[in-house]
């Protein structure tokens, strides 16, 4: 009886699995060249660099290939916020990544959120 229950739950979790809308893969390199991208002055979130990289559910990814950006003074990872304008994490700290961010003429609100965030946000375009 546990069997034939069990039996019926995996195919209807093959089913579900199954119709899942395809996403695209991402790989650091299109990260990285994505960053290139957003001027000084100006973020973007993880989900907006997601989104245009073809897998709007890949943010946490995102955030994990820009914690190991080999070369983040060419690279500049530390305009990528979170979606409440907060900074987020940053290889450095949050000081130091608050304070390029602040180099580059970004105020915050709080100790840590972008102020006036939907005016210094970018969306990167789509690949």
């Amino acid at each position: 009886m546990l069997f034939k229950y069990m039996k019926q739950i995996n195919r209807k979790m093959d089913k579900n699995i199954s119709q899942k809308p395809s996403t695209k893969t991402i790989n650091s390199e299109d990260v990285y060249n994505m960053l290139l991208t957003i001027p000084k002055g100006k973020v973007s979130t993880y989900g907006d660099l997601a989104k245009a990289l073809g897998n709007p559910a890949a943010s946490r990814y995102i955030g994990r290939i820009l914690g190991k950006n080999p070369n983040p003074i060419k690279v500049p990872c530390h305009r990528v916020v979170m979606s409440s304008g907060k900074i987020g994490g940053y290889a450095f700290g949050t000081q130091k990544k608050k304070q390029l961010l602040q180099n580059e003429g970004l105020i915050f609100s709080d100790e840590y959120r972008v102020n006036e965030f939907s005016k210094v946000r970018f969306y990167p375009k789509k690949g």
